[in-house]
């Protein structure tokens, strides 16, 4: 089996939150083919993107090493995800658990389940800063094959409320 480095977004806006992302990282450390290398500090932000509501967000970023596909893993994390209460009413709803596929090692793809490289981290503060905190060096590909470093990135995100917890 191949190995990958994928890193994982987790943000919730619903219940105690820091509890549901800690308990979030627990459940990725009992899936088979994972292993948690890295979490970040919490961050907490207003939300974000169009049609979103409800209370601020608090999100982590946790880097893995796995032997799951790109898409073996997003179904373990939707488990993960209905383990919570998560429902999917409309896009960016408030939820109870929400976990994304932000990195699969240097993979560019999308079809009907998944985009990787996440197609809007680079708008976002909260996946920008938390990545930066456990992987300042980080580059990867995005959609068109143009080098993305991460250090680059974040002066897009400078201004964006967000505060670490």
């Amino acid at each position: 089996m191949t190995r990958a480095i994928a890193y994982i977004g987790l943000g919730a806006n619903l219940g105690d939150t820091v509890r549901t992302l800690n308990e979030a990282v627990h459940a990725l450390t009992k899936v088979p083919q994972i292993t948690v290398q890295q979490v970040s500090s919490m961050y907490g932000s207003a939300p974000v993107g169009e049609g979103a509501d409800g209370p601020n967000y608090t999100n982590s970023v946790v880097m893995i090493d796995t032997q799951l596909s790109a898409h073996q893993l997003l179904d373990a994390l939707q488990r993960i995800e209905l383990d919570h209460g998560r429902e999917r009413s409309h896009r960016n709803a408030p939820r109870t658990l929400d976990l994304d596929v932000l990195l699969y090692d240097d993979a560019v793809f999308h079809d009907e389940r998944l985009t990787v490289p996440h197609p809007r981290m680079l708008e976002r503060a909260f996946v920008l800063l938390p990545l930066y905190e456990i992987s300042p060096h980080l580059t990867w590909l995005d959609a068109k094959g143009q080098k993305i470093i991460l250090t680059d990135a974040l002066p897009q995100v400078i201004g964006q409320d967000i505060v670490m917890l």
